[in-house]
């Protein structure tokens, strides 16, 4: 699944290697990240610095837990994690405990992005290394302009919506627009029917 973290409170316990891409990707979603740990590497102190993050520098309690959205334990040390997991699943709060799959109940997926445009890789926590492969030859595959033609794909499925009462005639005309093969934006037959149904419209 694809969670909407905009101003959401995340916690994340941890500060070093392991935390810091954690962080840095829930900050990119939109999360509200809090940090405990009693040590923090260079690039989380600046986070916390310029009020990116708020940092607690000390060990993690129980309590910690409490008001969070989600919650990522991402120690070097098992028992911590362990910890973390436990006490987030006794207050219902999702946790991910790095390198640890029977303590997650979700898993970070290796991710192409291209704008909006996201394909998500999970082994389920079995191998990050696999993920990762698969992420590297999935993203030499897909075109570096995809997200943009998805942009033009949204803005014309709007335009479908609008143009076609729900039925098959819509359900064909959406799945022709998804086709980039035959529906680029400059020579889609889609675009050119709508063109043909607006400007009869017009002309009423």
């Amino acid at each position: 699944m694809f969670l909407r973290l905009d101003g959401r409170p995340c916690l994340v316990v941890g500060a070093g290697t392991i935390a810091a891409p954690k962080i840095e990707s829930l900050l990119r979603a939109g999360g509200v990240v809090t940090v405990v740990a009693p040590r923090a590497s260079e690039r989380v102190m600046q986070r916390a610095e310029n009020s990116e993050i708020t940092w607690f520098q000390r060990e993690f309690t129980d309590a910690d837990v409490a008001g969070y959205f989600l919650v990522i334990a991402a120690t070097d040390i098992q028992a911590v994690n362990h910890r973390v997991a436990e006490a987030s699943r006794a207050a219902g709060i999702l946790c991910n405990s790095v390198d640890d799959p029977p303590d997650c109940d979700f898993f970070y997926p290796s991710v192409v992005r291209r704008g909006d445009l996201q394909i998500a890789i999970s082994t389920a926590g079995k191998s990050p290394a696999l993920s990762q492969q698969l992420r590297e030859e999935i993203d030499e595959m897909l075109a570096h302009d995809a997200g943009v033609w998805l942009d033009q794909v949204g803005e014309t499925r709007l335009r479908v919506l609008k143009a076609y009462p729900a039925g098959e005639e819509r359900k064909a005309a959406l799945h022709q627009l998804a086709r980039r093969e035959s529906c680029d934006p400059q020579a889609c037959p889609v675009q050119q029917t709508l063109d043909r149904l607006l400007a009869k419209d017009g002309s009423r």
